[in-house]
């Protein structure tokens, strides 16, 4: 359920103004937000609605900072990413901080729950590339976009998969305990070099990986593989065009996993995880082991799920050759002598947190201040050319549904309001709209009614008129009748 931790205990009203230079001025008025363009007089006011009849907060007042966008984070975010948000126009509010008229959600690995999403959020978006953490599902049905970071943290991951070659085939884990254990006795010099023999292993060079999964990391670990002098080959059902310009030129694109896996000395797993019928939940499996060679190394930095336990551990025990190499916990294979578990290293470097960050605050910034969509997990990439001077933008998320358009459009028709230019895109269930409407000519553009207009069409969820006052213009469809703004 929706919750709102409070609302503002006085009925005090304030009016946000925007003078020339764009700051914003507060006096007593009724709860709206009216916006004057007076560099050019042939331009109209537009008055946006923001709250019925007084202002209302849904934390604490004294902490509500209007006339901004608020961004909520969870985690610890770079503060590189941080730094995108211009402070005169984003209140950012991190840890403990109350946040309860949060416009935007900013996340890595927090597990979000539903009523820690306020009324007011327009967006959320994880950075990193899983969105495993956040009810994306539940959040497409209340019209909120998520967004994630693809190739944020690629080369990251690409570094720590070729260690992870290294690592499973040379015994080196097994090395270093051996040598502490021989420090610890006083024998490391005496027996270095007649124990060494214990660990040996094989050279990349002239080997073949297998890279299943062909998208921003597995590209990169293609082409690093290669210039190793590995003959590569891979899998990707879904390869774009981009990501195949990106993959070496002799490299061997199979048909099927099984085709790819088989006569390869090292396969790694760079695909998304995907539950239910036809996902990709245990898709390394028997049938796709029983191509594996005695001595082939399985690199999984992708999903600890992808990969049937018990499966891995009968291969593993009846071949000492082969090795599992994988970046997350396993209580079957932890303990495995021919297999070596990371705790989660793959984006856990400075640059990989720093890019990821940054790049989650500029797609939240393009959304909030344009209405762009894009790396949306939920909701199609659009985008509309910058707003012309004369023009008010909205934006409109409804369910896909037929003739939905139509009534939008004719909303605006009714108010004798112009579009000037559109787009609209759907993706699954959802729909989005964006709208450039003329305001020249008209003596006031009172934007407020034809908001709530569309806001309330059946299958509309929420509506935002992108003009002026950060923070301001954005309803929701509740449902039964009930209109937030």
């Amino acid at each position: 359920m929706w919750k709102s931790s409070g609302r503002l205990a006085s009925a005090t009203s304030r009016l946000l103004k925007t003078t020339n230079n764009g700051r914003l001025a507060a006096g007593k008025a009724a709860a709206a937000a009216t916006i004057s363009t007076t560099s050019r007089c042939e331009f109209a006011d537009v008055q946006v609605e923001h709250g019925r009849g007084k202002w209302m907060t849904y934390g604490d007042v004294e902490n509500y900072k209007p006339g901004k966008f608020q961004i909520k984070t969870f985690n610890k975010i770079s503060p590189l990413g941080l730094a995108r948000f211009d402070p005169e126009d984003y209140d950012v509010r991190s840890g403990d901080s109350e946040a309860a008229n949060a416009h935007a959600i900013l996340l890595r690995s927090y597990k979000l729950q539903e009523d820690e999403v306020p009324k007011t959020c327009r967006a959320i978006a994880r950075c990193g590339a899983g969105t495993n953490n956040v009810p994306v599902a539940r959040m497409t049905e209340l019209g909120i976009p998520v967004f994630n970071t693809p190739g944020a943290n690629a080369n990251a991951v690409k570094e720590l998969v070729l260690c992870g070659m290294l690592l499973g085939s040379r015994r080196v884990v097994d090395g270093v305990n051996h040598m502490k254990s021989l420090g610890e006795q006083g024998l490391a010099k005496e027996r270095v070099e007649k124990d060494k023999a214990l660990f040996g292993g094989q050279e990349l060079t002239g080997k073949t990986l297998s890279v299943v999964g062909l998208g921003h990391i597995g590209s990169a670990t293609a082409r690093d593989a290669q210039s190793l002098g590995m003959k590569v080959k891979g899998y990707d059902p879904g390869l774009s065009v981009k990501s195949a310009l990106k993959l070496p030129r002799d490299l061997q694109l199979c048909d099927s996993i099984a085709s790819a896996v088989s006569g390869a000395d090292y396969i790694s797993l760079n695909i998304p995880y995907i539950k239910g019928e036809g996902g990709t939940h245990g898709i390394i499996g028997k049938d796709v082991i029983s191509h594996f060679q005695p001595s082939t190394v399985l690199l999984n930095f992708a999903r600890g799920e992808l990969v049937d336990s018990e499966a891995m551990k009968e291969y593993l025990d009846a071949n000492d050759a082969a090795r599992y190499v994988s970046d997350f916990p396993d209580d079957t294979l932890w303990d495995h002598k021919n297999s070596v578990v990371l705790p989660h290293l793959g984006a856990s470097t400075a640059e990989a947190e720093d890019a990821a960050a940054s790049m989650a605050a500029d797609t939240i910034r393009d959304f909030l201040e344009t209405g762009t969509i894009k790396n949306s997990v939920n909701f199609p990439d659009t985008s509309l050319s910058d707003r012309p001077e004369n023009a008010v933008r909205f934006t409109v998320v409804n369910k896909n549904l037929p003739g939905m358009l139509a009534l939008i459009t004719e909303a605006f028709a009714q108010s004798q309001l112009n579009i000037l230019q559109q787009v609209n895109h759907s993706r699954g269930e959802v729909a989005y709209n964006v709208l450039d409407v003329d305001k020249a000519g008209h003596t006031v553009v009172d934007v407020k009614s034809v908001q709530e207009k569309i806001t309330m069409l059946d299958g509309v969820l929420s509506s935002r008129i992108i003009y002026g006052t950060p923070g301001t213009g954005f309803a929701r469809n509740l449902g039964d009748g009930e209109y937030f703004v």
